[in-house]
């Protein structure tokens, strides 16, 4: 009977290091796989040239030309020139329509509430404002 037990966990040893090796196989061509797609796939910044260095840059800017509209007891940025010498044209009640939708996040039921009036006056606004923007955004280019 000891013989068996012993024959036994012989046998799990035998298994477990055989799994064992199986896995750590797997891993190893996974790895290597992963290494070669990589290689095939991805370019080091040391094989690129000055020209293609520059061309990766970003510069951030950081309020810089920013035009700031006050809505709601916020300051809203807006960076485009176009847009924001767009929305200095409309009436300052569509345009806080058009701030509190699109640069607040607020939705037609909230504005509508901290306005004062219906949604769908808000939403109707809002649209015709859209429209009268794009004409205003057009006619510039």
């Amino acid at each position: 009977m000891k013989m068996n037990q012993r024959n036994h966990e012989e046998h799990i040893r035998h298994s477990l290091d055989s799994f064992c090796k199986i896995v750590i196989k797997l891993k190893s061509i996974d790895i290597h796989r992963e290494n070669k797609h990589r290689r095939d796939h991805e370019l080091s910044l040391s094989d690129l040239s000055a020209r293609e260095i520059i061309g990766t840059a970003v510069t951030d800017r950081y309020f810089a030309d920013e035009h700031i509209f006050s809505v709601i007891g916020e300051s809203v940025g807006v960076t485009s020139d176009e847009l924001a010498e767009a929305l200095k044209t409309l009436p300052a009640d569509r345009r806080e329509i058009v701030l509190m939708s699109y640069f607040v996040d607020m939705s037609d039921r909230e504005i509508a509430e901290r306005l004062n009036m219906a949604r769908r006056t808000v939403a109707y606004r809002r649209e015709k404002t859209l429209v009268e923007l794009r004409i205003i955004l057009e006619s510039e280019v």
